[in-house]
């Protein structure tokens, strides 16, 4: 998340930026404390640029419906062009920085090697985690600066990573995407290895352990709101092209395990058939709130989130799709991702079909074609878009099938893909293997995108 700061002083600030954001709340407009006078005068000519170019980037295809008939968000325009993008994750230092506590200039350096690399296999976006563990990497009046920048959370790294991101990827034509998290708070569960005031110390009463890691408990409405204000004072900030989510909700199942939060669904569970459907309208308020939040904050900026590929199997609901998995988005995180798009709260879907096309052997967990033709379906007509999550990080893994070591599989997805007018592009994961190609395989999907200019 973002970084407490002024940084650790979230109790005494929290009041003054809750402020901020109701003020863009209401005015729709941006702040840019926290930046120096240059940084501020080039994300305001960088929101001028990406505002000027809005006819090329928020045309609609088709005429869907303006609003939900449900009540939902006004939809917003969905760009045209195929969207190649990729994600650059930050947690653990995973693709960058490519260790912690380098100096700024080299840190900027790897950031903008990054994105030259994404500019020259073809892509044309980029998903930057800016809110790994309830850390951030921008100065968060919310939340600690990000511990994968120095290797001490709190630590100022002395630069802005996600304003420098936002200008240079704007710069390059490429669309930058801030990717939160927004309830995992560490990979560990001691809470005194946290900063002094980071939010989760000093309301301890807001977090639960499970599986070895820290999470928010999403079954409180003021930890919905802060972690709200904490992603959306980004948007605020920065001249951002979209609020991307993860597969993260309510955590992954650990068997043996529990997640505890029996008194919060004691004190805001009435009503609710079972403790399933309340965790479940829990994720549904966060996302709708946002969704509505964002696009009085940025009007322009969307609402992406990439969820795990299964909503449901078919053998627990007739509406699912013909797979076996062993986890569900809709029973095991509570996430009804289908009912999202359905209802137009979010801008964009990129579900995590990281399984093999071929063979198509319905005996295995799940199949890529398969999910992709369900996937299909459910955003037919939606206005939603479409793009497919892809498990570059497998491709010449040993530890993967044959089918993986194959550099066309990627290639073989494309190909699928390019028979549903639905899927509007991919995203890769991720940027380390964007850069180092596995096989060539990136290489034959960036040759593929040349020939498609």
């Amino acid at each position: 998340m973002a970084h407490i700061g002024r940084r650790e002083l979230v109790a005494a600030a929290t009041g003054a930026v809750t402020a901020l954001l109701t003020a863009a709340d209401a005015a729709a407009g941006t702040s840019t404390a926290g930046t120096s006078a240059a940084d501020r005068a080039t994300d305001s000519a960088t929101g001028d640029i990406m505002a000027g170019n809005a006819a090329d980037r928020h045309l609609v295809d088709g005429n869907p419906a303006d609003r939900d008939p449900a009540g939902g968000v006004p939809r917003r325009q969905a760009p045209r062009r195929e969207f190649r993008g990729m994600w650059l994750a930050t947690v653990v230092n995973r693709d960058w920085p490519s260790k912690p506590g380098l100096t700024a200039a080299r840190q900027r350096s790897e950031l903008l090697a990054h994105l030259d690399t994404a500019v020259a296999r073809g892509l044309n976006a980029v998903v930057l985690q800016v809110r790994p563990t309830a850390d951030a990497l921008w100065p968060s009046p919310y939340e600690p600066w990000a511990q994968c920048l120095t290797g001490t959370q709190g630590k100022d790294p002395g630069w802005d990573p996600l304003g420098t991101a936002v200008r240079e990827a704007h710069a390059r034509g490429l669309e930058l995407h801030a990717w939160f998290n927004p309830y995992r708070v560490a990979n560990h569960t001691d809470p005194a290895r946290l900063t002094a005031r980071h939010p989760a110390r000093v309301h301890p009463e807001w977090v639960l352990p499970y599986g070895g890691k820290l999470y928010y408990n999403p079954g409180l409405p003021e930890v919905r709101r802060f972690v709200q204000d904490a992603m959306l004072d980004a948007v605020a900030r920065y001249a951002v092209d979209a609020v991307h989510w993860d597969d993260y909700f309510y955590p992954y199942p650990v068997a043996g395990q529990t997640f505890k939060d029996d008194r919060a669904y004691a004190r805001y569970g009435a009503g609710f058939r079972d403790r399933a459907a309340w965790r479940r309208d829990n994720t549904d308020r966060l996302v709708k709130e946002t969704a509505e939040r964002i696009k009085r904050i940025r009007k322009n900026a969307r609402f992406g989130i990439s969820p795990f590929g299964v909503w449901r199997n078919a053998a627990t609901d007739p509406l699912g799709s013909d797979t076996r998995a062993g986890v569900q988005t809709y029973d095991d995180l509570h996430a009804d991702t289908r009912a999202w798009v359905e209802r137009g709260w979010i801008d964009y879907v990129v579900p995590q079909l990281y399984w093999l096309a071929q063979p198509l052997d319905l005996r295995v967990p799940a199949n890529y074609a398969v999910l992709v033709d369900w996937w299909a379906d459910v955003v037919r007509g939606t206005g939603v878009d479409l793009y497919v999550g892809e498990a570059l990080y497998k491709v010449g893994d040993p530890a993967q099938p044959k089918e993986w070591q194959n550099p066309a599989e990627l290639s073989r997805h494309l190909d699928l893909c390019a028979k549903y007018p639905e899927v509007r592009g991919n995203v890769y994961f991720a940027a380390k293997e964007i850069a180092s190609d596995p096989l060539g395989a990136v290489s034959m999907i960036a040759k593929r995108y040349r020939r498609q200019r």
